[in-house]
């Protein structure tokens, strides 16, 4: 059972699923999808596609050099097989799918580390922005260390003739 990629967004295409397209010059393009077909044809770059793993590479959301990836490259030449080898590559292949998942993981929580700040302080400014509907009104007014200090914005005469206007 062979397994192939997508062309357009790298997931594997199981045997029976997908499409093929044979352009005029005998280069063979497999799609996982329809979707995948249709952005093909209408020429766009699966690199500015952000659902593509090509963008996710490139963007460095997803892991790019890690020496696992090697072991998925396709082979085309024939081996002979021999049932000790086998056994051992099985084996290989579970050590190295564990190997896998902790480096994501640890890439995972590399990409992570600072939001959990970056989310409080967000949460604390837009706190800060909306007290109103947090605190009561009378409340406000009787406590004004409550409240943001208030901002005069100009307004040019333009602006004021446009709004008199929509009056």
């Amino acid at each position: 059972m062979r397994l192939e990629k997508c062309w357009f967004c790298s997931s594997t295409i199981y045997p029976g699923h997908g499409i093929q397209f044979v352009r005029n010059d005998a280069k063979i393009f497999r799609f996982c999808r329809s979707k995948c077909h249709k952005n093909f044809k209408m020429k766009r770059n699966p690199r500015k596609v952000k659902w593509t793993k090509a963008y996710r590479r490139l963007h460095g959301k997803d892991m790019t050099q890690d020496s696992t990836f090697e072991f998925e490259r396709k082979r085309n030449r024939p081996e002979r097989y021999d049932r000790n080898v086998t056994e051992k590559i099985l084996k290989a292949i579970k050590k190295i799918d564990k190997v896998r998942v902790t480096r994501e993981a640890k890439h995972h929580e590399k990409r992570m580390k600072g939001k959990k700040q970056k989310e409080q302080k967000e949460a604390a400014r837009e706190l800060d922005q909306s007290i109103n509907l947090v605190k009561a009104p009378l409340a406000l007014q009787q406590d004004s260390s409550l409240t943001l200090p208030k901002i005069k914005v100009k307004v040019s005469q333009s602006q004021a003739e446009v709004s008199a206007m929509e009056e």
